[in-house]
């Protein structure tokens, strides 16, 4: 099975390209939201995080977000560590996943595609760029928080000149209706690739 992953820093419109691709019947793996049910559902995911950030890392079988995220966003040796526990069960549950799918190649979001080390386990990248006022005001509209906040999250992401250079393929997001002929382009190229390159 062919594999895709598609990658953007915050506000580019990373998601808007993933929907695009699923409304064309192409089975998309969000890894953020698959990484939170991960840590709550794994067993031994659970056992791992429990045993470096303590058992308050879980209040009654459920995550204790705001206690691991007191633990690591202040100290990255504790978020490598968090990350070095999640980015391995995320990728084998998404290989899992892509085995059990029947659309022509499978879709990875994730916004730190690259950061993590992920691309390796994909055959093909795309980077979801747009201009950095745009981003500022998509994010702020859609989280309701101000520009600065926004602008010490884009710090901790790859900027988007890093991503065109890293990523096989570059989707420019300035116009959502312009989005559509990219992503049904993308979409013949990575099908015929997949028929012709990949087992399907």
């Amino acid at each position: 099975m062919m594999k895709v992953g598609i990658t953007g820093g915050i506000g580019s419109g990373k998601s808007t390209v993933c929907r695009l691709f699923a409304q064309r019947g192409i089975a998309v793996y969000d890894s953020d939201r698959e990484a939170k049910r991960l840590m709550t559902e794994d067993g031994p995911l659970r056992e791992a995080i429990a045993a470096r950030f303590g058992a308050e890392a879980y209040t009654d079988g459920q995550l204790n977000r705001p206690y691991l995220a007191s633990r690591v966003f202040t100290d990255p040796a504790a978020l490598a560590d968090l990350d070095a526990l999640v980015h391995p069960a995320v990728m084998a549950d998404f290989a899992a996943w892509a085995e059990r799918q029947i659309s022509p190649y499978v879709v990875l979001e994730s916004a730190i595609l690259f950061e993590a080390g992920l691309e390796h386990s994909v055959d093909r990248t795309v980077a979801v760029v747009a201009p950095l006022e745009l981003r500022l005001e998509r994010t702020c509209r859609r989280d309701g928080c101000d520009r600065e906040a926004v602008r010490r999250r884009m710090a901790a992401q790859l900027d988007d000149d890093t991503l065109r250079d890293r990523a096989d393929c570059c989707v420019v997001n300035i116009h959502e209706e312009d989005l559509e002929p990219t992503v049904a382009e993308l979409d013949r190229r990575f099908k015929f690739e997949a028929q012709h390159r990949y087992d399907a």
